[in-house]
């Protein structure tokens, strides 16, 4: 008789995204603890061998993955219809053949990156202050809400009261999304850290 501790099967739906070019695919598993953000092949054959794969189908711009799902951003002259079940397929198998998500060291390489980018912009006295708690508004109120619809937001930087964010994952070049952060990030910062004047984004 065959071994039937074999794993649970891997059940994977799909969710829509504000982004009318993105899909989110939701599966039962834990892939990835944290965020990764595949905008370009070659960061994604770096670092992300499910990445590089799903880079090769034609139809595929952008990848991101967070806990259990995946976010596909796919050319606008592709279809979701003629796209999404083969897509849902391939996820589903990668996953059940138990292939390596990402690699190792990803997230460390990540941090370098963002402290050599960010080491640019040094906070002094006052402003230290303000740009923690800033940090601490967008992590606890606006990411939950925002992986929600399988993209991710970053803090990049405070200068004269303006907050520059990075849009990532479905919510990069989402027509919506410019609406939530204008209506909804940027008023409850302006409410909650009076030094803020404004929020704007730069599409990941």
């Amino acid at each position: 008789m065959e071994n039937t501790t074999t794993k649970s099967p891997v059940m994977l739906y799909t969710e829509q995204t504000p982004n009318p070019e993105s899909l989110k695919f939701v599966s039962n598993r834990m892939l990835y603890k944290g965020t990764a953000d595949f905008r370009e092949e070659e960061l994604a054959k770096e670092w992300s061998p499910i990445g590089a794969a799903l880079f090769e189908l034609p139809y595929v711009k952008g990848v991101y993955v967070c806990n259990n799902f995946v976010t596909i951003t796919k050319e606008f002259n592709y279809a979701w219809e003629d796209v999404m079940l083969p897509l849902k397929e391939f996820i589903k198998n990668y996953i059940e053949d138990g292939k390596e998500i990402l690699k190792d060291g990803f997230a460390d390489a990540m941090a370098k990156l963002e402290s050599e980018r960010g080491a640019s912009y040094e906070y002094t006295g006052e402003e230290t202050e303000i740009v923690k708690k800033i940090k601490e508004l967008i992590e606890t109120y606006v990411k939950p809400a925002v992986e929600m619809d399988g993209g991710n937001i970053e803090f990049k930087n405070f200068e004269q009261g303006k907050v520059t964010v990075e849009l990532q994952g479905s919510c990069s070049g989402c027509p919506s999304s410019t609406v939530t952060l204008k209506a909804g990030i940027e008023g409850m910062l302006k409410r909650m850290v009076p030094e803020v004047t404004e929020v704007v984004a730069e599409m990941g």
